[in-house]
């Protein structure tokens, strides 16, 4: 499984960050991205589940590698 973030979808609220701070940041602009080396390895973290869910404009999303 590997971690993505639509940067088109994004709108800053942060819930990922929030939720999974080990695994989520934002950028200069507060719009969120994945810390880096974190893609692949995030879907074992605990809470990037619920980082999934959390997000109000689904720009957070798991997929199959």
């Amino acid at each position: 499984m590997r971690i993505e973030v639509d940067k088109e979808r994004c709108v800053g609220a942060g819930m990922c960050a929030l939720t999974a701070p080990d695994v989520f940041t934002q950028d200069d602009d507060g719009f969120s991205e994945v810390l880096p080396g974190r893609a692949e390895a995030a879907a074992e973290h605990p809470m990037v589940k619920e980082a999934v869910r959390a997000c109000p404009v689904s720009a957070v999303s798991l997929t199959r590698t």
